[in-house]
């Protein structure tokens, strides 16, 4: 098998490739893109796009080594039943999930906004779990999958490292999942808020996991051909 050991806070951490899966979370359009929800509502977009290139060679990475690769989209059914009220509520009139935004009803599954961006869109082959939640694992089979493919570390990468992310590291940490989140691989339309979610997840000897970043992971793999 092969076992990396990658720099990470608050400490390296080794991991089996056979047990590891790299999980992209939410790289969609109505996130990244310019004409998309995300700008619509006044954020930068231009702080999550950073995310691309190093993402782009993290994924050549674990493509390379025939790593699990899962992808996440956040979206709803379009008749909405799969989104409580809570979540649906909170925003303005013509803000709301369901309501026509600037590429098709906001967070609806099927629409353009909903899809992964090109740059690092999926392979044939890859998973593609579609969320109802922040977390990854909320009313998916996330789960399953990872229990069947017998995986044990997660690395984390995708937006926002504050709401997606984060949710998704502290899910895994209480199911028994290493998570390993690549600092440059996510983002968050506030720098403030994306670092003091990395300072969270490593606080206390790692209370929710690691945080690393892709040149790390990428020095690790090389080493792998120069041990």
């Amino acid at each position: 098998m092969q076992k990396i050991l990658m720099q990470a806070e608050p400490a390296p951490v080794e991991l089996d490739l056979a047990e590891t899966a790299l999980i992209v979370i939410d790289m969609q359009k109505d996130f990244l893109v310019p004409g998309g929800f995300g700008a619509f509502l006044g954020n930068d977009v231009t702080l999550l796009q950073r995310t691309i290139a190093p993402l782009q060679a993290v994924l050549a990475a674990a493509r390379a080594l025939g790593m699990l690769i899962i992808h996440t989209r956040e979206g709803h059914l379009p008749d909405l039943s799969d989104c409580p009220p809570t979540k649906l509520t909170r925003w303005a009139p013509g803000t709301r999930i369901g309501d026509l935004g600037p590429m098709g009803r906001i967070l609806i599954r099927g629409e353009e906004g909903h899809g992964i961006i090109d740059e690092v869109a999926p392979l044939a082959g890859e998973i593609v779990i579609d969320k109802p939640g922040k977390n990854a694992f909320y009313a998916t089979d996330l789960g399953q999958i990872l229990h069947e493919k017998s995986i044990k570390n997660l690395i984390v990468a995708g937006v926002t490292t504050d709401v997606c992310c984060s949710a998704t590291v502290i899910a895994a940490n209480d199911q028994g999942y290493n998570a390993i989140i690549l600092q440059d691989c996510v983002a968050s339309y506030s720098p403030e808020r994306h670092t003091a979610a990395l300072a969270v997840i490593k606080a206390q000897g790692g209370i929710f996991g690691w945080v690393s970043d892709s040149q790390s992971f990428l020095a690790s793999v090389a080493a792998l051909a120069n041990p």
